[in-house]
């Protein structure tokens, strides 16, 4: 017989991820507003605004901004949690990297914990509450809104 705790976990996993989901989408889509439209502090924090064009810095916010806003509804959430953690990833090794081994020491933080987060979404996909789950239904994509019971086999006594 499981315990109360894991059957509990277990039973909230998909409610979690979605909220997980939510979250990291929501922030990151702030980080793309925030570069492209001056607003919450603008452009690294000085109230402006990146350029249109200027490589990378104003295709890094738009794919912030598409990706994260994407990942916040659940509407292909794999592909774009793999497009906005490849960004983060070429993000933290070109602007990074350079500065310092260790994230702590270079700033890039942000750009690890993006790259790791939008990586797990790949793996794990939308969980509950997903446009995705809407439109296409969760048995495209081989996913359950809960994890099935597993199957008990018959015993041959």
């Amino acid at each position: 017989m499981p315990t109360p705790l894991p059957a509990f976990t277990e039973r909230a996993r998909p409610h979690a991820t979605a909220l997980f989901r939510i979250v990291t989408g929501l922030l990151f889509a702030c980080h793309g507003a925030s570069s492209l439209f001056g607003v919450l502090g603008g452009a690294m924090g000085q109230g402006g605004t990146v350029p249109t064009g200027t490589w990378p810095g104003w295709y890094a916010a738009v794919i912030q901004l598409v990706g994260g806003l994407l990942v916040l509804l659940g509407l292909g959430t794999r592909t774009a949690a793999l497009i906005s953690s490849g960004s983060m990833a070429y993000a933290y090794f070109s602007v990074h990297q350079g500065e310092a081994l260790w994230p702590i020491q270079n700033g890039g933080e942000p750009s690890a914990l993006f790259c790791w987060a939008f990586l797990l979404l790949v793996f794990t996909g939308p969980g509950t509450w997903a446009l995705d789950r809407v439109f296409f239904g969760s048995r495209n994509r081989g996913e359950s809104a809960a994890p099935a019971a597993p199957r008990r086999e018959p015993s041959a006594a």
